[in-house]
C-alpha cells in the first residue's frame, strides 16, 4: 500500500501544510511590514532633526560652511551629514560637497545623490532610500535658504535592517523546526487513529464474516468512540437477527417435517390392505388434518415472506368491528363447542375504524384461534367490540393466563408457551402484529391468572377523509 495514501500520512501532511501555509504568511506580511515601519522609523527620525541643523547653519554669522555644526549634527543624528554646494541651478542641478562628517575620506559616493539632487531641483525638502555598494541609507535632504546650499542627511540601514534578517532567519528555522514537529506530532496522532480505524475495520470484517460474538469497544468520546458504540449496536442487532433467522428456518424445518412424517407414516400403514374401514377412515381424517396444518404453515409463511418484502396490499376504508365480531363468533362457535368451550360474543357501540377489513378479520382469526387452543375445556371466551367509543376488537378469555416472563415474547415467530399444543405454527401473533402495524394499529395484550386479553386496536375513520386516503402498499 502507498504510505501517502494512509490516513496518517495525509494527516500529516494537512497539519505540515497548514503549518507551512502560517509560516508562509507570517514571512510574507509580517517581515515586510516589520522592515517598511523600522525604515519609517528612521526617515522620521532624520525629518526631525535635519530643520534643526539646517537652522543651526543659517544662524551662523559667518556663513552656512561650518565644519563644527556638521560634526556635531553627526554626531545628534548618529549619520553621516553632507554640506552641497549647487554648482548649477535646474533643470539639471550638479552638486559639490562642502562639508563631510566622515572627514578625512572620499565623498564621491555621494556628489550625485539622487535624493540631494532632487532638493536643490524641487527646492522644498526630500526623503528617500538610496543604495550604495552593499548598503541602504534613508536620506533627508534640505534645500538651506537662498543660499544655494543643500544639507543632506544620510543614516545608515545596516543595524535595522540586520535585525530584519535576524527575524528571517529565525523565521525560517522555527518554520522549519515547526514543520518537522508538525509531521511528527501528526504523524504520531495519525498513527493512534489509524490503530482505532484498522480496530473498527477488523470489526466490521468479524460482523460481515457472521462473527458477532466479539463486542467492538472503544470508549472515547469522540467520533470513532461513537462509531464504534454504533457498530456495537450493529452487532447485537445483527447478531438477533441472525438467532431470530436460525430460530425461524429451525422452527419452519421442524413444522414442515411433522406433519410429513406423520403423513408419510400413515400412507404407509395404509397399504396394510387387512386394514379394518374404521382405522382407515381414522386414518383418512387424521391425514387430511395434517394437511390443513401444512397448507396453514405454507399460508403464514407466504404471508411474513410479503410482510417482510412490503408486497402485501392493504387497503385504507372505514369497517365496522362489530360486524368483524359477529363473523368470527359465527365461524369459531362449532369448533368452540367441540373443544369444550363457550365462545361469547359483546357487541357495544363504537367509532368506525379506518384500515382492511380483511386484514382485520385475519387478525380476529389469530387471537379467537390463540384463545381456543390454549385454554382448557370448560373455559369462556369473549370476542368484544367497541367500548369507550373508540374502535377495538377484544377476544378475553378466563383461562391460566400468561406468565409474565413469557408476556412480551407472544408476538415472537414460532413462539411457543410451555404446554402448548403442538398443532399450531407459532406464527399468528406474529402475523397479526404486523398486520395491525400496516393498518398504523397495534395489538396489545394483558394477562393475569384467570383473564387473558388480547386487543386490536385501529385508527377511527372519523379523524380521516376517505376520499384523500387511497389504498397503500407498504
Amino acid at each position: 500500500m502507498n504510505p501517502l495514501r494512509s490516513v496518517g500520512a495525509r494527516l500529516s501532511l494537512a497539519l505540515a501544510a497548514v503549518v507551512a501555509g502560517a509560516l508562509g504568511a507570517v514571512y510574507l506580511f509580517v517581515v515586510p511590514s516589520l522592515e517598511r515601519n523600522l525604515v519609517n522609523a528612521k526617515l522620521s527620525q532624520l525629518e526631525r532633526l535635519a530643520p534643526r541643523f539646517r537652522a543651526q547653519l543659517l544662524s551662523r554669522p559667518f556663513g552656512v560652511n561650518n565644519p563644527d555644526v556638521i560634526d556635531n549634527a553627526a554626531s545628534t543624528a548618529n549619520a553621516r551629514v553632507v554640506l552641497f554646494y549647487v554648482l548649477s541651478p535646474a533643470p539639471s542641478p550638479a552638486l559639490q560637497v562642502v562639508e563631510d562628517s566622515r572627514q578625512g575620506q572620499s565623498s564621491a559616493d555621494v556628489e550625485s545623490d539622487p535624493v540631494a539632487l532632487h532638493a536643490a531641483l524641487t527646492l522644498e525638502p526630500r526623503h528617500g532610500v538610496v543604495s550604495r555598494g552593499d548598503e541602504r541609507y534613508a536620506e533627508v535632504a534640505e534645500p538651506i535658504g537662498q543660499t544655494g546650499y543643500v544639507l543632506l542627511v544620510s543614516g545608515s540601514l545596516h543595524d535595522s535592517l540586520g535585525n530584519i534578517h535576524l527575524v528571517q532567519r529565525r523565521l525560517l528555522v522555527a518554520g522549519l523546526v515547526a514543520l518537522l514537529a508538525s509531521l511528527l506530532v501528526g504523524l504520531g496522532g495519525a498513527s493512534v487513529f489509524a490503530r482505532r480505524i484498522r480496530r473498527l475495520e477488523r470489526a466490521a470484517d468479524r460482523i460481515a464474516g457472521g462473527r458477532f460474538d466479539e463486542p467492538v469497544d472503544d470508549p472515547t468520546p469522540d467520533e470513532l468512540g461513537q462509531l464504534a458504540r454504533a457498530f456495537d449496536r450493529m452487532r447485537l442487532r445483527l447478531a438477533q437477527l441472525d438467532h431470530a433467522r436460525r430460530e425461524f428456518i429451525a422452527n419452519a424445518s421442524h413444522e414442515l417435517r411433522t406433519p410429513l412424517f406423520s403423513l408419510g407414516g400413515f400412507l404407509e400403514l395404509l397399504t396394510d390392505e387387512d386394514l379394518p374401514e374404521e382405522t382407515r377412515a381414522e386414518f383418512f381424517e387424521t391425514m387430511r388434518e395434517q394437511v390443513d396444518r401444512l397448507t396453514r404453515l405454507a399460508t403464514d409463511l407466504l404471508d411474513l415472506s410479503r410482510l417482510d418484502a412490503g408486497r402485501l396490499r392493504v387497503e385504507r376504508e372505514p369497517f365496522e368491528l362489530a360486524e368483524a365480531a359477529e363473523a368470527l363468533v359465527d365461524e369459531f362457535q362449532a369448533l368452540a363447542r367441540t373443544g369444550g368451550r363457550s365462545l361469547e360474543l359483546d357487541v357495544a357501540p363504537a367509532a368506525p375504524a379506518l384500515g382492511d377489513d380483511e386484514r382485520a378479520l385475519r387478525i380476529g382469526r389469530a387471537l379467537v384461534e390463540n384463545a381456543l387452543r390454549h385454554t382448557p375445556p370448560g373455559t369462556q371466551v369473549v370476542v368484544r367490540s367497541g367500548g369507550g367509543g373508540r374502535p377495538v376488537l377484544e377476544v378475553e378469555d378466563d383461562g391460566p393466563g400468561i406468565p409474565p416472563e413469557h408476556l412480551g415474547q407472544v408476538f415472537e415467530r414460532f413462539y411457543r408457551g410451555e404446554g402448548a399444543v403442538a398443532s399450531g405454527s407459532g406464527l399468528g401473533l406474529a402475523i397479526a402484529r404486523e398486520l395491525a402495524e400496516r393498518m398504523d394499529g397495534r395489538v396489545e395484550v394483558e394477562s393475569r391468572p384467570g383473564r387473558t386479553v388480547f386487543r386490536l386496536v385501529l385508527p377511527a375513520a372519523e379523524a380521516f377523509s376517505r376520499e384523500n386516503v387511497p389504498a397503500v402498499v407498504p
